[in-house]
């Protein structure tokens, strides 16, 4: 928080702080316990001012502290589902050894995963975000409109543009492969 005598905060308490229990609610509701709320929203002040400080342009002072804690939020979920995949990794890497594993299905799962994720990576970049917050993270339409700050018919008419994309991926695959006949 700037300092009591400033003109920083003066402009801090017209234009960011009346929006406080607003975003704190709005974070709850978008991302309950899956966020620190506390450190979201302080940082997102922080993130604000120091845009005032440099003289950014600021149209609208209440959605840029809104997409600022939405992106804070988004990163911090995103880091700890990067930890959760660590933590899984160790504990899945014990079974590695484990010789009554099917290896050749095992080899094939992979492959099959590798190809899915190379479709995935050439669709456009919203579809990409939609289809894998819907079909790998399980997200509803609305939570994923939610995540994204988009309408729930973008992400339909964009999921649906991505489904497309990726039978079409599949398609030209099985097209190209060679045949052993």
């Amino acid at each position: 928080m700037p300092p009591h005598d400033s003109a920083h905060y003066s402009w801090f308490l017209e234009q960011l702080y009346p929006h406080d229990g607003m975003l704190r609610a709005w974070l709850r509701a978008h991302y309950p316990a899956t966020v620190d709320l506390d450190d979201i929203v302080q940082e997102a002040y922080l993130r604000v001012l120091r845009a005032h400080d440099r003289g950014d342009r600021i149209d609208s002072p209440k959605a840029f502290l809104f997409a600022t804690a939405r992106n804070l939020a988004l990163m911090q979920w995103r880091h700890r589902q990067v930890e959760k995949n660590d933590v899984l990794t160790e504990t899945v890497s014990s079974g590695i050894l484990d010789e009554t594993c099917d290896v050749p299905h095992a080899v094939a799962r992979a492959q099959e995963l590798e190809i899915l994720t190379q479709a995935i990576q050439c669709l456009p970049t919203r579809c990409r975000q939609i289809i894998t917050l819907r079909k790998i993270y399980g997200l509803s339409q609305k939570e994923v409109a939610a995540r994204l700050g988009i309408s729930e018919h973008t992400v339909e008419a964009q999921g649906t543009i991505g489904l497309r994309k990726l039978a079409e991926y599949f398609e030209r695959l099985e097209r190209e492969r060679p045949s052993h006949e």
